[in-house]
Protein backbone atom coordinates (compact mmCIF):
# COMPACT_ATOMS: atom_id res chain seq x y z
CA UNK A 1 0.00 0.00 0.00
CA UNK A 2 2.87 2.38 0.78
CA UNK A 3 4.32 1.85 -2.70
CA UNK A 4 0.96 2.70 -4.27
CA UNK A 5 0.79 6.00 -2.35
CA UNK A 6 4.31 6.91 -3.44
CA UNK A 7 3.45 6.14 -7.04
CA UNK A 8 0.36 8.35 -6.86
CA UNK A 9 2.35 11.23 -5.37
CA UNK A 10 5.07 10.96 -8.02
CA UNK A 11 2.47 10.82 -10.79
CA UNK A 12 0.64 13.85 -9.41
CA UNK A 13 3.86 15.86 -9.13
CA UNK A 14 4.87 14.94 -12.67
CA UNK A 15 1.51 16.21 -13.93
CA UNK A 16 1.85 19.53 -12.11
CA UNK A 17 5.41 19.93 -13.35
CA UNK A 18 4.26 19.42 -16.95
CA UNK A 19 1.61 22.11 -16.57
CA UNK A 20 4.12 24.64 -15.27
CA UNK A 21 6.40 24.12 -18.27
CA UNK A 22 3.55 24.32 -20.78
CA UNK A 23 2.68 27.96 -20.04
CA UNK A 24 2.63 30.17 -23.12
CA UNK A 25 5.52 32.53 -23.69
CA UNK A 26 4.63 36.23 -23.44
CA UNK A 27 3.67 37.93 -26.67
CA UNK A 28 6.30 40.34 -27.94
CA UNK A 29 5.38 44.02 -27.82
CA UNK A 30 5.35 46.17 -30.96
CA UNK A 31 8.43 47.99 -29.67
CA UNK A 32 10.29 44.73 -29.15
CA UNK A 33 9.38 43.51 -32.64
CA UNK A 34 10.47 46.78 -34.27
CA UNK A 35 13.74 46.83 -32.31
CA UNK A 36 14.49 43.18 -33.05
CA UNK A 37 13.69 43.59 -36.74
CA UNK A 38 15.51 46.87 -37.42
CA UNK A 39 18.02 47.63 -34.68
CA UNK A 40 19.45 44.56 -32.97
CA UNK A 41 21.88 43.74 -35.78
CA UNK A 42 23.95 46.85 -34.89
CA UNK A 43 22.77 47.73 -31.39
CA UNK A 44 23.76 44.95 -29.05
CA UNK A 45 22.85 45.11 -25.37
CA UNK A 46 26.43 46.18 -24.57
CA UNK A 47 25.89 49.35 -26.59
CA UNK A 48 23.13 50.44 -24.24
CA UNK A 49 25.27 49.81 -21.16
CA UNK A 50 28.35 51.73 -22.25
CA UNK A 51 29.58 54.58 -20.04
CA UNK A 52 29.23 57.32 -22.65
CA UNK A 53 25.66 56.52 -23.68
CA UNK A 54 23.59 59.40 -25.00
CA UNK A 55 20.28 58.51 -23.31
CA UNK A 56 20.10 59.89 -19.78
CA UNK A 57 16.32 60.10 -19.26
CA UNK A 58 13.03 59.19 -20.95
CA UNK A 59 13.02 62.20 -23.31
CA UNK A 60 16.62 61.71 -24.44
CA UNK A 61 15.95 57.99 -24.96
CA UNK A 62 13.05 58.83 -27.29
CA UNK A 63 15.25 61.40 -29.03
CA UNK A 64 17.93 58.76 -29.68
CA UNK A 65 15.36 56.28 -31.01
CA UNK A 66 13.99 59.03 -33.28
CA UNK A 67 17.51 59.91 -34.44
CA UNK A 68 18.55 56.34 -35.27
CA UNK A 69 15.32 55.41 -37.03
CA UNK A 70 15.85 58.53 -39.14
CA UNK A 71 19.45 57.53 -39.90
CA UNK A 72 18.15 54.14 -41.03
CA UNK A 73 15.33 55.77 -43.09
CA UNK A 74 12.70 53.68 -41.30
CA UNK A 75 9.99 56.40 -41.34
CA UNK A 76 8.51 55.30 -37.99
CA UNK A 77 5.52 57.12 -36.56
CA UNK A 78 5.71 58.85 -33.18
CA UNK A 79 3.83 55.84 -31.77
CA UNK A 80 6.50 53.47 -33.14
CA UNK A 81 9.27 55.62 -31.66
CA UNK A 82 7.53 55.67 -28.28
CA UNK A 83 7.01 51.88 -28.38
CA UNK A 84 10.66 51.15 -29.16
CA UNK A 85 11.77 53.62 -26.48
CA UNK A 86 9.39 51.94 -24.02
CA UNK A 87 10.80 48.50 -24.88
CA UNK A 88 14.35 49.75 -24.30
CA UNK A 89 13.31 51.51 -21.11
CA UNK A 90 11.49 48.45 -19.75
CA UNK A 91 14.35 46.08 -20.53
CA UNK A 92 17.51 48.18 -20.09
CA UNK A 93 17.28 51.80 -18.94
CA UNK A 94 14.46 51.97 -16.37
CA UNK A 95 14.06 55.76 -16.56
CA UNK A 96 10.95 57.34 -15.02
CA UNK A 97 8.54 58.02 -17.89
CA UNK A 98 6.91 61.39 -18.34
CA UNK A 99 3.39 61.76 -19.66
CA UNK A 100 3.67 60.65 -23.26
CA UNK A 101 0.32 60.95 -25.05
CA UNK A 102 1.28 58.81 -28.05
CA UNK A 103 3.02 56.11 -26.03
CA UNK A 104 0.39 55.98 -23.30
CA UNK A 105 -2.45 55.73 -25.84
CA UNK A 106 -0.76 52.89 -27.69
CA UNK A 107 -0.04 51.08 -24.43
CA UNK A 108 -3.74 51.18 -23.46
CA UNK A 109 -4.70 49.83 -26.88
CA UNK A 110 -2.59 46.71 -26.36
CA UNK A 111 -4.59 43.80 -24.86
Amino acid sequence: MNLLKRLLVVTALAGVSGQVHSQATPVATRGQLLYTTHCISCHTTQMHWRNDRLAHDWDSLKMQVRRWQGNASLQWSEADIAEVARHLNDTIYHFPQTADRVGMASRRATP
